[in-house]
This record gives C-alpha cells, sequence and structure tokens, in this order.
C-alpha cells in the first residue's frame, strides 16, 4: 500500500487519458551509467547527403545521423541544407550533434530554422580568412524533443 508522498502507480498506462503530475517524477528503473532518457532500438534513421553541402536530405525519423557531403567549404564561408523529416512539427526542439568527420577545429553545426516537415541545419567554417577549408564528409547525430506551441 502506497503512503503519502510515496504514491505509486500500476497498471497500464491509458494515453487516450490525460496524466497530470504536481511534484517529481521518479523512476524505480535501471540505475546504470547506460540507462537514459532517449528513444529505443528502431527509431532511428541514417542518410548521407548526396552532391554538395546545401543539397537537401530527407530522414523520416525522430533520431538518426546525417554525413554531410565533403565538398570543400571555405574558410568563413557557410552552406545550409534542409532536412525534410514527417516526424518534425514547428513546436520541436530539434538537437544536432557532430560525431566525426569534421577537418577544420572551427567547424559548427547549428539548426537555423524548424518548420512543420522539416528543419535546416548550416555548416559553418569559422577558420580565419585563409585558414582550413572544411573537407570532411561530417557525421552528426540528430534528435527530435517533441513540443508544441499552446
Amino acid at each position: 500500500m502506497p503512503t503519502p508522498g510515496n504514491a505509486q502507480l500500476g497498471g497500464v498506462f491509458d494515453p487516450s487519458r490525460d496524466v497530470r503530475v504536481t511534484g517529481q517524477i521518479v523512476s524505480a528503473g535501471p540505475r546504470s551509467t547506460a540507462a537514459g532518457v532517449g528513444y529505443s532500438d528502431g527509431a532511428g534513421a541514417t542518410v548521407t547527403q548526396a552532391s554538395n553541402r546545401t543539397t537537401g536530405v530527407t530522414v523520416n525519423a525522430l533520431c538518426g545521423t546525417i554525413t554531410t557531403n565533403n565538398t570543400s567549404l571555405a574558410a568563413e564561408a557557410a552552406a545550409a541544407f534542409v532536412v525534410t523529416n514527417s516526424c518534425v512539427q514547428i513546436g520541436d526542439v530539434v538537437l544536432v550533434a557532430q560525431r566525426s568527420g569534421a577537418v577544420g577545429v572551427m567547424t559548427d553545426v547549428v539548426v537555423v530554422a524548424v518548420a512543420n516537415g522539416s528543419f535546416t541545419l548550416s555548416v559553418m567554417n569559422n577558420n580565419a580568412s585563409g585558414g582550413t577549408a572544411e573537407t570532411g564528409a561530417i557525421i552528426l547525430n540528430f534528435a527530435v524533443i517533441k513540443g508544441t506551441t499552446i
């Protein structure tokens, strides 16, 4: 029997009903360093950018990897491309992280726009003029955090 302040729920979750929580939600699940918040196996997808750094890609998943084209990107230059993704809505937050592949130590990849069905990434070579060109096929991890505008 749960005690006040330490209530426990059991049974099957019904997604057709609202759940309101006041206070903290504490997981009693696995407490290893391998556990965490994220998507289960099979939720992700991968895609490789085709002809150049501005070529759009399509990856319809909540998470996964995008490998950019390795066309040379000069110092102080940027290239943006659209990622078409049916899982993304305008109120969502898209996270992106460089996993590997960048040649220049001053290369950044950021989300610059989110819309219904797509998001836009910009690859920026922040090396000073005359510096190292970015020629790596950058592997990016991405994840969509579902949100709302209301």
